[in-house]
């Protein structure tokens, strides 16, 4: 048992940070990926099932045409907090995504949190991918899976599934071995399962073009009447039916039907972050995680893009399918048989997404228990220089959530980790950048009131980042955090007096967002730190306090149970962290003068940030 007066020190434990290796050593992974592995890992991840259902569901009911413009303001947001990932990718070069990049920066137990998160929304994730593939395949087969286990293993348990699903936990077995063999092995995979899908996606995307109509773009109100008596038989339920397709057009429902099909679409582009774990695997990080992140976003847009174009020209929104839409629009068409290269693409996409979820997953754990803060077994590397038990227990615990669980409930629960994970990333970069550098030229001062301190930093700030103008920093993004938590508390729970136009709401909606921006112009102010990275986030401090305040906003969108599930989740994590992780940590076993050096930015310059800072974990021997 920790005595006393480790009890004393834990406050400082808390905030400790992680100094980054000096050296090879304590680097155990195999340098073997290139731009292109990244690519098709963060595609296939990103580019799953969803643009195979999601396009048609937010095209009838809530956009309409104007999806593909949902689709641009969501990878807009989504490529917010991908800049802020791709910044660190380039100045970190080692497993543990957001959770690496809070430990440099924050400390510990933000750190923990972070993967935390990031542990539940993977795990999740996968289990979830797993059930749809199964369920995907079996309506392929019609259904006969389904309907054996029903009558053979029904489970009426709350939380349960209707029946266990042993086929999506058996290929969670199987790629949670694929993954275990090798890391270049299983990329190939993947590589080769995302390039089938692109292609599919390709040829609706064509197909679209060549067979779609303008008009279908251009419905006048008293077309849907017309239209919907056409489909129901009957003119007083097309009357009735009216109202819920909108008032045709490019945006039948409005602007704010728009922005809320992206608020839908948003988490179509989550699954970029997966690249950011691949730190200690990639042959140049530096160039390659950057380059990666920016182009998977790109290549997703376009893809989601031109696939929900194709599908609104090729017939009209409100005829859209909900469940299997590009199967109905190509019967729509008279092109039946392309409904078979469509159920190839799916399962395709859902593969390379299913390998997509997987592959962070192990490396998450490996790093968390390298660092001391998860059981240290988790950290065993394979003579293939693979992370192979955490990949071996991820994929068990997955499998195990595929086979019994109902995952429809979990998935906002997911949501919540990965927002989280993000804004906590954008929080991290800003606190980067605007940190000082140790300086001989640094001298205490005084004690100064506080209001003459924001004042003069606000107006006439030092010329390089000092103490004072860091803490400036700090403050403003915790008050940027309050502010953007009230925004998203009168953007959801007043939206019907904010669209009845109420002058309290307007009022109470224009507070925060005024705050939000004062303070954004006290960071803007301060002084950034001289390190340079191969790639920086531009337009400082404004885009990663935008990505905070939309992923905030998002955030309190979600349900209560799924905030409670969340909450004993991370109940779950404070009694592992400060029951073994806090006095098991690798941060506390460096005697005093030795090991790493900080990360350059965090009071410390001495480890390189070009790109041949790769040194730090060579390559394996034969590459």
């Amino acid at each position: 048992m920790p005595c006393w007066g480790q009890l004393r020190s834990v406050p400082k434990l808390l905030s400790r940070r992680k100094r980054v290796p000096a050296s090879s050593e304590g680097c155990r992974l195999r340098r073997c990926l290139s731009t292109v592995d990244l690519l098709a890992l963060g595609v296939g991840s990103t580019l799953g099932a969803g643009v195979y259902v999601l396009a048609g569901e937010v095209a009838k009911t809530t956009s309409g045409p104007s999806i593909v413009l949902s689709f641009l303001i969501a990878a807009v947001v989504s490529a917010l907090a991908g800049l802020c990932y791709a910044e660190f990718g380039a100045r970190v070069p080692l497993a543990g995504s957001a959770y690496l990049y809070s430990y440099v920066t924050v400390g510990e137990l933000w750190a923990f949190l972070t993967g935390w998160n990031l542990l539940l929304s993977y795990v999740i994730g996968t289990a979830s991918v797993a059930r749809a593939w199964s369920a995907t395949f079996d309506q392929l087969l019609g259904k006969k899976m389904a309907r054996f286990l029903s009558a053979h293993a029904a489970m009426s348990s709350v939380g349960l599934a209707e029946h266990p699903d042993v086929f999506a936990a058996g290929l969670v077995v199987l790629l949670a071995g694929l993954l275990s063999f090798g890391v270049k092995e299983s990329t190939m995979v993947n590589r080769a399962f995302t390039a089938l899908n692109v292609l599919v996606l390709l040829f609706v995307t064509v197909s679209g073009f060549i067979k779609g109509n303008m008009s279908n773009w251009k419905l006048r109100e008293d077309d849907l009447p017309q239209a919907a008596a056409h489909e129901a038989g009957n003119q007083s339920m097309a009357d009735n039916m009216t109202s819920a397709f909108g008032v045709g057009g490019f945006m039948p429902y409005g602007f704010t039907g728009t922005l809320a099909g992206a608020s839908a679409c948003f988490y179509a582009f989550v699954g970029f972050d997966c690249i950011a774990t691949t730190g200690e695997e990639v042959r140049n990080p530096q160039r390659s995680i950057p380059m990666g992140i920016i182009l998977s976003l790109l290549i997703c847009f376009l893809a989601y893009f031109g696939v929900s174009a194709a599908l609104t020209l090729m017939m009209p929104y409100y005829l859209l399918d909900t469940m299997t839409p590009l199967p109905v629009a190509f019967e729509y068409i008279g092109w039946s048989s392309a409904k078979h290269a469509v159920a190839v693409g799916s399962l395709c996409a859902l593969t390379s997404s299913l390998l997509g979820s997987m592959f962070p997953m192990p490396r998450i754990l490996y790093a968390m228990a390298r660092d001391g803060l998860l059981f240290k077994p988790l950290a065993k590397v394979s003579h293939h220089q693979c992370p192979v038990v955490a990949t071996l227990v991820s994929g068990g615990v997955a499998a195990l959530l595929a086979l019994l669980f109902d995952l429809k409930a979990l998935v906002d629960t997911m949501s919540i980790g990965t927002l989280l994970a993000y804004s906590i990333v954008a929080g991290c970069v800003l606190l980067l950048r605007y940190r000082p550098d140790p300086s001989p030229w640094d001298t205490p001062t005084g004690k100064v009131p506080a209001v003459q301190l924001w004042w003069d930093y606000l107006v006439q700030p030092p010329p390089y980042p000092t103490p004072h103008s860091s803490a400036v920093v700090v403050w403003a993004l915790t008050a940027v955090a309050a502010l953007a938590c009230a925004l998203s508390w009168v953007s959801t729970a007043g939206l019907p007096c904010l669209w009845a136009g109420g002058a309290w709401c307007i009022t109470a909606l224009a507070l925060p967002l005024l705050g939000i921006l004062a303070a954004a112009l006290l960071i803007w102010r301060q002084p950034q730190s001289q390190d340079k990275a191969s790639f920086m986030v531009p337009w400082l401090p404004f885009l990663p306090l935008l990505s905070i305040s939309i992923n905030t906003v998002l955030m309190a969108r979600l349900s209560a149970a799924a905030w409670l599930r969340y909450l004993l989740w991370m109940a779950v994590g404070f009694l592992i962290y400060f029951g073994y992780g806090i006095w098991h940590s690798s941060e506390s076993h460096w005697p005093e003068g030795t090991g790493p050096q900080e990360l350059p930015g965090s009071r410390a310059r001495e480890v390189a940030l070009e790109p041949h800072e790769t040194a730090l974990c060579p390559s394996a021997p034969g590459q």
